[in-house]
């Protein structure tokens, strides 16, 4: 489906996906995406010009709302506020609405940085039947940006390699991830970062499946791969620690939930096929 906006109307009924402050809004007492008329929401938001529509979900639109005033913002006791949570903790309890929860931070953040032209300075405005803004004076037109990272699950006989990145702050171990340069295709990215991140060479690169990962744009592209050569030669400005793990040894990893959990989890199935 084609994510396009139009003029807002109280009556419109879906589900609604309202942005805040880099947090969603969940309704209480069920804690999930509330679905309805935008008035039986009961929130003290003043009403925005355009609404996004980014897909459809049990044959429903789903909305999505940029909230720039919301009152009672600037106080801890507004019970309210106690409903916006972040992204994260709706991609470890909403389940499949995680993919129209991050489709809306994304929307919301290309607004948000799209206000004024870049090539001429001039105020944006938005299209109305597409996601898109365009300058009227100079005609530049400018999309949603998507930026693509590689992710790579390495197997060793039966081990993976696992590291930990020096600026996570959950303490997880995980599968190395790079963004893809310009020029580059995904294989090739996927051979340099291995290379740049742990001084591996590896072989047999398959693409396995791929995640929207909306912190704060980005295309997680997933693939598995075979070490081929090379000894741990680790970036210093990126990896604390890497080593080769079986799997009935693992440190704590990421959650099934997470591409980097998938990954994990299709090794671990490989492994046991051998």
């Amino acid at each position: 489906m084609i994510q396009h906006s139009m003029p807002f109307s109280p009556e419109l009924e879906g589900w609604w996906c309202i942005i805040y402050s880099h947090q969603i809004y969940l309704q209480a007492p069920k804690n999930k995406i509330p679905f309805g008329c935008f008035d039986d929401l009961a929130l003290d938001l003043e009403p925005p010009k355009f609404v996004t529509q980014i897909g459809e979900y049990e044959g429903d639109p789903v909305f999505s709302i940029c909230a720039q005033t919301l009152s009672g913002a600037g106080s801890e006791n507004h019970s309210e506020l106690d409903e916006f949570v972040s992204l994260r903790a709706v991609l470890f309890e909403q389940g499949e609405m995680f993919e129209f929860a991050a489709r809306a931070y994304q929307v919301e953040l290309f607004l948000r940085t799209h206000k004024y032209c870049g090539q001429c300075g001039d105020t944006m405005k938005l299209i109305d039947w597409e996601l898109a803004t365009l300058c009227e004076p100079c005609k530049h037109r400018c999309y949603p940006r998507i930026s693509p990272v590689v992710i790579v699950a390495i197997r060793k006989d039966k081990q993976i390699l696992l590291a930990k990145n020096k600026r996570s702050t959950s303490g997880f171990y995980s599968v190395l991830a790079g963004f893809v340069e310009s020029g580059e295709t995904l294989e090739q990215a996927a051979h340099r970062e291995i290379m740049e991140e742990v001084g591996l060479k590896i072989k047999n690169l398959k693409y396995v499946k791929s995640q929207p990962w909306p912190f704060p744009h980005s295309l997680m592209v997933g693939f598995v791969a075979e070490y081929d050569s090379g000894e741990f030669n680790l970036c210093d400005d990126e990896i604390e620690c890497a080593d080769w793990y079986s799997f009935d040894d693992m440190p704590s990893t990421p959650p099934l939930k997470t591409i980097s959990g998938q990954l994990i989890e299709h090794t671990k199935k490989l492994v046991w096929r051998r």
